[in-house]
C-alpha cells in the first residue's frame, strides 16, 4: 500500500519560507513523476510543482517559478518543497501525490496521480 506524508507546513509571515516534505512508503519510487498540488478554500486543487524522480525534471506553476523549489531525495523516498518569499495567497493547503510511471515532464492534471497524501496546512499571515 504506498502511502505519502506531508510535513512542514505552519503558520508563516508574508515573506517568509517554509520546506514541505512528502515522505513515501510502499514500494520503490526511483522511476515515478512525484507532484505538489496546493487547494485554497473555495477553490479547485491546483499544480504546484512536480519532479521525475528518476531523471530529475521538474515542472512547476508559471506563476510560482522562482520562488518555489521542488528538490527529491531518493535514497529517503522523499520529496520536498522549498517555498520562499510567501505570499497571503499561497496560503492553502498542501498536496503530495505520486504517478507510479516514468513521465519525463510530471503531468499537471490531479487526474494523472495515483496516491495522494492527506495534506499539510500553510497559514501567511500580513
Amino acid at each position: 500500500q504506498v502511502q505519502l506524508v506531508e510535513s512542514g507546513g505552519g503558520l508563516v509571515q508574508a515573506g517568509g519560507s517554509l520546506r514541505l516534505s512528502c515522505a513515501a512508503s510502499g514500494r520503490a519510487f526511483s522511476s515515478v513523476a512525484m507532484g505538489w498540488f496546493r487547494q485554497a478554500p473555495g477553490k479547485e486543487r491546483e499544480f504546484v510543482a512536480g519532479i521525475s524522480t528518476s531523471a530529475g525534471n521538474t515542472h512547476y506553476a508559471d506563476s510560482l517559478k522562482g520562488r518555489f523549489t521542488i528538490s527529491r531525495d531518493n535514497a529517503r523516498n522523499t520529496v520536498y518543497l522549498q517555498m520562499n518569499s510567501l505570499k497571503l495567497e499561497d496560503a492553502a493547503v498542501y498536496y503530495c501525490a505520486v504517478k507510479l510511471a516514468f513521465e519525463v515532464r510530471p503531468p499537471v492534471s490531479t487526474d494523472a496521480y495515483d496516491y495522494w497524501g492527506q495534506g499539510t496546512q500553510v497559514t501567511v499571515s500580513s
